[in-house]
């Protein structure tokens, strides 16, 4: 294992537990400890981590960020819905992706695409985003035009938030928008658990030709404390197989095109 390799590895066992000791990561890392401690000593400089007597604590907006990313749940699920939404994504096609884990799985589904990725004078694909982190991503391949929305950082998503995001989205069209929801009732429609997030993906999904939500079969029959625009934004729900068959149905009578991935 290399040395970023390990560094990530402490990241991951910080995001879990919110400290660790020198012998968790010798142990589990396989590296001596003096390995260990220039690791942690390292980490601590970047104000990643607090050090203490024999190990490190983590700081705590540090890792609120990571942790949505790092331990998501239902990886697979998430994994299978974001193949399911990059088969929509036509070639030179423009597109919105909001925050989120299920969003950033559909950004790699994107990039490990071949008729994509395929070198070109012009952009194969354009992204617009309010997620940092899927900027960041995107922004190393350039056959795929990465446009940010810009806004205020919201400090435990990764997602731009605020006034600000109007003035980029208010002056674009989308052929696809894919949001990712906390929540999903048949009847009141998307939610999520921050206003602002849920302004943001709602004006992101009105300026698109077609709309479509991205949620694991655990947001279904949820509700958050947001309401994601209208209901009938969308025409559209991308979800797992787990998604039970009276789910699926109740959803259909309430105007969704279903799509199991």
């Amino acid at each position: 294992m290399n040395r970023a390799d390990r560094l990530s590895a402490v990241l991951d066992l910080l995001a879990e537990n919110g400290q660790v000791e020198v012998e968790q990561i010798v142990e589990l890392l396989d590296v001596s400890p003096a390995t260990a401690r220039r690791d942690l000593d390292a980490l601590a400089e970047q104000q990643l981590l607090t050090r203490t007597r024999g190990g490190a604590v983590a700081h705590s907006v540090a890792y609120d960020l990571p942790i949505r990313y790092k331990n998501q749940q239902n990886p697979e699920a998430k994994a299978a819905i974001a193949r399911a939404a990059s088969a929509m994504v036509p070639r030179g096609a423009v597109i919105g992706l909001c925050g989120g884990t299920t969003a950033t799985a559909i950004a790699d589904a994107l990039m490990s695409r071949g008729d994509i990725m395929e070198p070109s004078h012009e952009p194969s694909l354009t992204v617009v985003t309010n997620a940092i982190n899927i900027a960041m991503q995107l922004a190393m391949r350039p056959q795929i035009k990465t446009v940010v929305t810009g806004g205020v950082v919201h400090a435990r998503s990764y997602e731009l938030v605020g006034a600000y995001v109007d003035a980029v989205l208010g002056s674009i069209t989308l052929d696809l928008a894919f949001v990712g929801v906390n929540g999903i009732d048949p009847v009141l429609g998307p939610t999520s658990h921050d206003e602002r997030e849920a302004a943001v993906n709602a004006l992101m999904a009105s300026r698109a030709t077609h709309a479509v939500l991205v949620a694991d079969s655990s947001k279904i029959d949820k509700r958050a404390f947001a309401a994601i625009g209208h209901r009938r934004i969308f025409s559209t729900l991308i979800t797992d197989a787990a998604a039970t068959a009276d789910q699926r149905q109740r959803l259909t009578d309430s105007g969704y095109e279903v799509v199991i991935a």
